[in-house]
């Protein structure tokens, strides 16, 4: 329901400060890492957020995510975008890739042609037949999708058990109790009323910020596997059982599923916009126990609650902890937790040179080795949520909230630089930028970017960095499951280095990136070993061999190993 004619409120500084303006990249003064593809590939997409802007509808501003899918097991990555025009708006769209690296939509009659206030998406096969299905994040509603083959997808949600009428923002999918079925974390936003009015600097009408609202708790639902005689899953939510609601509700908008403390259970991390972020550690017996305070997660170095928004997870400085960077407002320094010992963190974004890069309101974010040079390197995409402090009232709407992406080189050991002034296919742009999801579409070992705007083109952007290395792409599956193997954990380890990737698509900003991993190798033209802890805990090591291809692994073909540490 969209406001009506009531009484403007006027809440000045909802957000907690005014907003700096945006910066203008200096001239470029070395080669380009990306570029633009979007024409050349055919994709045709255009996001609807709602015919009127008006009423500053909160849901507008905030959505919408993207994502790559291998739907039909081609082996070459397609594409799922989805608008946020409400019910009578455009419908989401559904591209196949085809053989000569063009896009074709194929969204009629896909049953992912569907319209609402479409927030995120993830994928993850829930039947283990071997097909990705996807999930849909809405304001107002959560929906699954089973793939059937051939291209179509039918909608199971309500025999699926699966019932969500909040707010959901990000979602991801995974074996949190390790017994072969992927289960689902799904963010709740806030709890909006669209009736309630704010107003920015001026007094000017504006959208609302997060204090307005109240929190709402997120939704875990453990897969149960088939139902009898029927094509769908069954999923029981087991928030409450599981104890996720302990403690404040947040307000939920970028999740991370990964083992945090090193035990070898998949953990939940949640990042809660102007609230204290969400550390569950998996117990190992169905239930998690919030940590984030002891762990270092739960505020920056200053004992602040910023605008918590996307999530990045990467080895940042080779010494095989990943370390977890949180996206927040233009006005606030986004954050890098560098991870030591396991499991514990400590703000070292200064440390970093992370200080030194011009602050934004970040989004979709992720580590992408994208010069091959063993260093994961850093994506951000921006745009603000209130109107820009200098914005030209007359320009077009959205061009009032534009900011511009950001791209920033890991120089090695964890130091970063940033070279967005270089890189105008990703940076050069002003928008309201949201989505940002890493895959390599092409499939020549160098990850690409496909990002999502408000209002705007979805872009492909195509990786051409100068490469400083050589690389291999990793992908994990369970064959007696038929499916990637979510939550594994691959060190490649080549002279005397190693190199550690989650594979777990879900991370960013309600998007999902390619369920593969993408190592750079430096100057190694072979690697000795591929070292692999699987989500079910076991271990395996797998031989060495060239760089710069694929390699596909398979539980219970490697060698066991034993594991090194234990919590």
């Amino acid at each position: 329901m969209r406001p009506g004619t009531l009484p403007l409120l006027v809440l000045v500084g909802v957000f907690g400060c005014t907003p700096s303006p945006v910066a203008t990249p200096e001239p470029a003064t070395e080669p380009p890492w990306l570029e633009d593809v979007t024409e050349k590939v055919g994709l045709g997409f255009t996001h609807d957020c709602g015919a009127s802007t008006t009423d500053y509808f909160m849901p507008q501003i905030m959505g919408s995510g993207c994502a790559w899918i291998d739907f039909d097991g081609d082996g070459r990555l397609d594409i799922y975008l989805i608008h946020n025009g409400g019910p009578q708006g455009a419908k989401n769209q559904l591209f196949h890739q085809e053989r000569d690296g063009t896009f074709r939509d194929v969204s009629a009659g896909s049953g992912l042609d569907v319209a609402g206030y479409g927030m995120g998406v993830a994928v993850g096969d829930v039947d283990n037949d071997g097909r990705p299905d996807i999930l849909l994040t809405e304001y107002g509603a959560t929906r699954l999708f089973a793939n059937q083959g051939g291209g179509r997808f039918v909608e199971i949600t309500r025999e699926s058990e699966i019932d969500n009428p909040l707010w959901g923002t990000s979602a991801a999918f995974f074996d949190f109790d390790r017994d072969g079925w992927l289960d689902l974390i799904v963010l709740n936003y806030l709890d909006y009323d669209p009736s309630f009015l704010c107003s920015g600097r001026g007094g000017k009408r504006d959208f609302c910020g997060p204090s307005v609202f109240k929190g709402t708790a997120p939704r875990l639902y453990r897969n149960l596997g088939p139902v009898p005689g029927s094509r769908s899953v069954r999923f029981a939510d087991v928030t409450v059982k599981a104890g996720l609601l302990e403690g404040s509700r947040g307000k939920g908008l970028g999740v991370l599923c990964a083992d945090i403390d090193g035990d070898g259970w998949p953990d939940i991390y949640v990042a809660n916009d102007m609230m204290a972020n969400h550390l569950w550690l998996n117990q190992r017996n169905g239930t998690f126990k919030e940590e984030a305070m002891t762990r270092g997660l739960a505020h920056t170095f200053t004992g602040s609650s910023p605008a918590n928004m996307g999530i990045a997870w990467g080895d940042t400085d080779g010494d095989g902890l990943p370390d977890l960077f949180v996206t927040h407002l233009v006005y606030e320094s986004h954050t890098l937790w560098k991870q030591g010992p396991r499991g514990f963190f400590q703000d070292r974004t200064a440390a970093a040179g992370l200080m030194t890069v011009p602050r934004s309101t970040g989004f979709g974010t992720a580590f992408v080795d994208f010069d091959r040079d063993g260093w994961p390197d850093l994506a951000l995409v921006n745009g603000a949520v209130t109107r820009n402090r200098d914005a030209d009232e007359a320009a077009p709407f959205w061009e009032q909230y534009a900011e511009r992406n950001q791209l920033v080189a890991n120089t090695g050991k964890g130091m970063f630089r940033d070279i967005s002034q270089s890189n105008p296919a990703l940076c050069g742009k002003l928008g309201v930028f949201r989505g940002l999801a890493v895959g390599d579409f092409d499939n020549d070992g160098a990850p690409d970017l496909l990002v999502a705007e408000v209002g705007g083109k979805a872009r492909v952007l195509r990786n051409i960095a100068p490469s400083n290395g050589h690389w291999l792409t990793v992908r994990a599956t369970i064959p007696n499951l038929k499916r990637d193997a979510y939550g594994t954990e691959v060190t490649v380890r080549t002279g005397g280095k190693s190199y550690f990737q989650l594979l777990n698509p879900g991370s960013s900003y309600c998007s999902s990136h390619d369920p593969r991993g993408h190592f750079g190798l430096g100057g190694s033209a072979g690697y000795d070993s591929i070292d692999v802890l699987w989500p079910d805990g076991r271990e395996e090591s797998f031989p060495g061999g060239l760089a710069d291809r694929l390699v596909e692994i398979h539980q219970g073909e490697g060698t066991p190993r034993s594991r090194a540490s234990k919590k």
